[in-house]
């Protein structure tokens, strides 16, 4: 069996990431090392034991490669990653009460209702929950 371990999501500024994604997303680090060159390898996950496997790669975003991708994604209007949340109306009040800004408020789309936000760092992030 294959599964995901380690996905990355192109960041602008890791230490602006890392900030965002545990103090206002609720994210908890998993990992936090200098392995030289500048920019720290910081990855991060879903808290209270959920998802243990699963970590999410705060990866610079500045690079020859990067850069053009996560700005033609971001002009596009897609979501640079997806989250699942159990209850979206509730997370989507939390967030914007931390000032969250949303790109687009929750909308029903088929079988799930579906959010999009600036994560402050050069991406759209969409939360999604499944409905009935």
């Amino acid at each position: 069996m294959i599964k995901v371990v380690m996905t990355s999501v192109y960041v602008e500024d890791v230490a602006k990431a890392h900030a965002f994604y545990t103090q206002v997303l609720g994210f908890e680090t998993r990992t936090h090392v200098d392995p030289g060159g500048g920019s720290p390898f910081v990855t991060v996950g879903a808290r209270e034991g959920a998802q243990p496997e699963l970590e999410l790669l705060l990866e610079p975003g500045d690079g020859p490669i990067a850069e053009p991708y996560r700005r033609s994604v971001r002009e596009a209007g897609l979501p640079a990653i997806v989250f699942s949340v159990d209850d979206l109306r509730a997370e989507f009040e939390r967030l914007r009460g931390e000032g969250v800004h949303f790109v687009r408020d929750p909308e029903k789309q088929g079988p799930v209702l579906t959010a999009l936000l600036d994560d402050t760092v050069g991406n759209l992030i969409q939360l999604t929950q499944k409905l009935g």
